[in-house]
């Protein structure tokens, strides 16, 4: 009898003895930890997201506990995991759900992507490796494990369209989520960016690639625009002046003053009576999604608050010997860091 080559059996028992099946979200799996985990994923590696993930369901165990925080509640959790929209997205949804759904997560497509921050992909996630339902997943692992396997060259738009329309007819009626999980640890553990593993895959005797001898996939990642921007960071005593933002970069964070042009920056000095002291730190490069940041801080020190009184919540005096509990970003956490670290190294 002659061998014949299936796709989803292939990867489903390749699946069974080196897939991942004990990440945080598959134990004692339900609807609630697969969306969390699902837009914890979006852009970010799983090793980084595994201890957010579980310090997330520890704040946070169910979707009513969820719905009953405020966004800051959220955001401090989420501090250091960034792109913030997604925590942002997460308390929008939760507030749709218990409302419009009595703190009931939707168990259908229709409902689930009309929820903030969950697209095609995503509810299909949600759903095929909750329930099993029939629906592909279209990630980053999964799209480069489709690209090699058929050797597809379109551009991005046709590109992404021809794979899902792979992905729906190899999608098996039976096991779909197991499918999903397979084709995502395959591109995470074998059909790796750099230096695929391809004599050890299980799709080798098909892959149009590997028998091609052609890994023509390029990072379709664009150059990062580098923004310049300087941070004005004022002490009274222990304290520290912030600012809930409301600008894209880190948008309802608590951060320094933030400037784009000196020259507004050095108005806003004079306005706020205060000197700044000379020396400047060393330029820090802040790596983001789609740019790089190019930051500068300057540093005082203030005898009075007048100038900065304010009883508006969105402006705070930020303790760092007793924090308060709110979202931060890492960058912060890094100059707070820092500066601990260089007093230790004056005491010495």
């Amino acid at each position: 009898m002659n061998y014949i080559f299936n796709f989803s059996r292939e990867i489903i028992n390749w699946f069974h003895f080196h897939g991942r099946k004990k990440l945080p979200w598959q134990i004692n799996k339900n609807i609630y930890k697969t969306w969390i985990s699902e837009i914890m994923l979006q852009q970010t590696q799983v090793e980084v997201v595994i201890p957010y993930f579980k310090k997330f369901l520890k704040k946070f165990s169910n979707i009513k506990k969820l719905s009953q925080s405020s966004l800051n509640d959220i955001l401090f959790i989420w501090s250091g995991l960034g792109f913030y929209n997604r925590a942002t997205n997460i308390y929008k949804a939760a507030q749709i759900i218990k409302k419009k759904h009595n703190n009931i997560i939707p168990k259908n497509f229709k409902d689930l992507i009309k929820l903030p921050g969950i697209g095609k992909s995503t509810a299909g996630a949600i759903l095929s490796l909750t329930f099993n339902y029939f629906f592909p997943i279209l990630d980053g692992n999964i799209k480069r494990v489709i690209q090699r396997f058929y050797n597809l060259n379109e551009k991005n738009y046709q590109l992404e369209k021809r794979i899902w329309k792979k992905l729906s007819n190899l999608l098996p009626i039976h096991n779909s989520g197991k499918f999903n999980q397979s084709m995502m640890d395959l591109g995470k553990i074998i059909c790796t960016f750099k230096k695929p593993k391809c004599l050890i895959c299980p799709l080798n005797i098909k892959c149009l690639t590997f028998i091609k001898k052609k890994f023509n996939i390029k990072n379709i990642h664009k150059k990062k625009k580098k923004i310049k921007c300087w941070f004005i960071l004022i002490k009274y005593k222990n304290l520290f002046y912030l600012k809930q933002q409301k600008q894209k970069i880190w948008k309802n964070l608590y951060y320094f003053p933030i400037f784009y042009k000196k020259k507004k920056m050095f108005q806003w000095i004079k306005k706020k009576k205060i000197i700044l002291k000379k020396k400047k730190n060393k330029k820090i490069l802040y790596h983001l999604n789609n740019y790089t940041l190019s930051i500068k801080y300057f540093f005082t020190k203030i005898n009075k608050k007048k100038n900065f009184i304010s009883k508006n919540k969105k402006k705070i005096w930020f303790n760092t010997k007793n924090p308060q509990k709110i979202g931060i970003p890492a960058i912060v956490k890094k100059i707070f860091l820092e500066r601990k670290k260089n007093k230790i190294k004056k005491k010495l």
